[in-house]
Parts: C-alpha cells; sequence; structure tokens
C-alpha cells in the first residue's frame, strides 16, 4: 500500500481494522475463479445456487468510473444467548458475524465514504465474494477449514468492502494459499463432525458444513446423518475455529449477551410467530440478530432441549 492510500486509511487502522486495495481489474478474475466452482462441480449445485450465485461482478452503475475494490477486516467477537430450560441455564455461541453484521457493514462503509470523500473520491458497496477477495488481496489467508484468517484477528473477524474511483496503481493480487502453520496441523479436521473439511482436497465439502444446515428455513429438517450431538451454536458452527491455534487468544472473547426465560425459550421451541412473542423476547432477539433467524429456531434449538 503506497503513501497516499496508507495515509488515507489511517483513520481505520487506529481502530484496529485491516484494509487492502486492488484495482478494478481483479474484478473479473474473482467472477472467473467463482464460476470455476460451478463449472468444474467441485462444489455441490444446490450449495452454490444458494450462497454463491448472488455474487455481482458489474461495476456498479452508480459509480461507472470505479478503479479499485477496497477490503477491509474489522475485529469482532462471538455473542452468546443464554436460554432457560428444565431449571438449568443453556448458554449458545454465535459465531463472530452472525450479530449486527448489516450494521457493520453499513458503519464501515460510511466510513470510507468520509475518508475517500475528503480526498475527492466516491465509493460504494458490493456483493463480491468477501473472503476470496480478501485472499487475493493479501489481507487473509485460508486455514485448512476454508476460513480466512488475518493477521492479529485470527479468524474473529468480518469482512467489509467497496468499490472506489480511487485509483490504484499497483497491488499484492496473489494466488490462494493455505496458511503455512496449517501444513503441519489437522486440528480442525479431526474436529469437524461432518467430515466436511477432508484430506482429500483442500476446498471445503460445504454442503456438509453444519452451519450450512442450520440456516436454512426451519421447515428443512436436518439430514439423517446428522447426529444431534454434533450441532454446538444458536446457528453456524463453531468447532473448527474454536480448536485453532491462531485463535487461542480470541476464543474467549465474547460481546453481546441475552438470557431468554424458560418461557421464552419453550415459546422459541414452539415456533411462535414475531407477532405473538412478547415485546421484551423480540428486543432481545433484536439484539441479537437472530429475528432472521426466527423460522430455524424451533428446529436448530430442538437439538439442544428436548
Amino acid at each position: 500500500m503506497d503513501k497516499f492510500t496508507d495515509d488515507s486509511f489511517a483513520r481505520l487502522k487506529k481502530l484496529g481494522y485491516q484494509t487492502r486495495i486492488v484495482s478494478i481489474s481483479r474484478l473479473q478474475l474473482l467472477q472467473k475463479e467463482i464460476d470455476n466452482f460451478r463449472n468444474d462441480g467441485s462444489l455441490d449445485g444446490e450449495f452454490f445456487q444458494q450462497r454463491l450465485s448472488r455474487f455481482s461482478f458489474q461495476v456498479p452503475e452508480n459509480l461507472p468510473k470505479a478503479r479499485s475494490l477496497i477490503v477491509v477486516a474489522v475485529p469482532r467477537p462471538q455473542t452468546v444467548a443464554i436460554f432457560a430450560w428444565k431449571g438449568q441455564r443453556r448458554p449458545l455461541i454465535l459465531p463472530p458475524t452472525y450479530t449486527a453484521y448489516d450494521r457493520i457493514t453499513e458503519q464501515v462503509e460510511s466510513l470510507l465514504a468520509e475518508i475517500l470523500g475528503e480526498k475527492g473520491y466516491s465509493s460504494t458497496g458490493t456483493a463480491l465474494p468477501l473472503k476470496l477477495l480478501a485472499v487475493r488481496s493479501g489481507l487473509g489467508q485460508y486455514g485448512r477449514n476454508n476460513v480466512c484468517y488475518v493477521s492479529g484477528m485470527g479468524s474473529f473477524l468480518q469482512l467489509v468492502a467497496v468499490y472506489s474511483d480511487m485509483p490504484c496503481e499497483e497491488d499484492n493480487w496473489q494466488e490462494p494459499a493455505m496458511m503455512k502453520s496449517c501444513e503441519e496441523c489437522d486440528l480442525c479436521r479431526r474436529a469437524c463432525p461432518t467430515s466436511a473439511i477432508s484430506s482429500d482436497r483442500f476446498l471445503l465439502h460445504a454442503e456438509r458444513c453444519i452451519s450450512y444446515h442450520n440456516e436454512k428455513k426451519g421447515d428443512i429438517p436436518f439430514p439423517e446423518w446428522m447426529n444431534p450431538a454434533w450441532h454446538n451454536c444458536v446457528v453456524g458452527c463453531m468447532r473448527c475455529q474454536k480448536v485453532c491455534p491462531l485463535n487461542k487468544e480470541f476464543i474467549q472473547w465474547v460481546g453481546e449477551q441475552e438470557e431468554f426465560s424458560e418461557q421464552e425459550t419453550a415459546q422459541l421451541l414452539q415456533g411462535l410467530p414475531q407477532d405473538k412473542l412478547a415485546a421484551a423476547t423480540i428486543a432481545k432477539l433484536k439484539h441479537l440478530d437472530l429475528t432472521d433467524y426466527l423460522n430455524c429456531l424451533p428446529r436448530n434449538l430442538g437439538v439442544f432441549f428436548q
């Protein structure tokens, strides 16, 4: 990153964020890589349609002279939902990014717009594969679990990217590679109960990932092969990240939390619609951004509270 760019993003650095910039010419390379996953069959077709088809690789109409892509890594903690049930309190984790994802994205986009505006440039949001962009830009690296890691953050982070008309004469575009620290380590592979992380290839068998299944609509049951004991989060999964040595100093980092009474837990297990829940319950769900997963909670919580 040149001095001009480095000075422009000094405010982000003070917040503990890390930033990289790449040329807009890399946009089609990103698209080609995603298209290759579809064309070579390395990703399950249903998974691709649900998770990767939403990306857009077109220069936005509101910024037709975009010259660069700016990607930012923001440190993020886990959050906790505590559920009372049959006289006990059961804390369940929400992985980093599940809570306040949209709010953090908007904050970073607004901050970048302000910073760039002071230099006479503009920016707008993206719908890009952020993990791939971060790794290709040199901001992050892949773990064996295909999760993105950033130095000083482990995998406890959120990625945000924008298009900008700020120039980028040079970038650090690089081939995606697994971190060297993963070469002699397979703790995540052994911790993954579904064999989504395998020894036969580097790319995750995403269709077997617990997160993929517990984020589906609530009327879709878990596969018969999935043992209920494998679940460990309200939504998502932390098994591979919890055992990673690079996350050792972050694994106890917890941000927001809410506690649900036994009555509230029972109502969530019953699948009561939002308009039938008490205002206090809805406020808790909104605080943890769980309202979007409300229809999943009866199924997801059911594996913990029988």
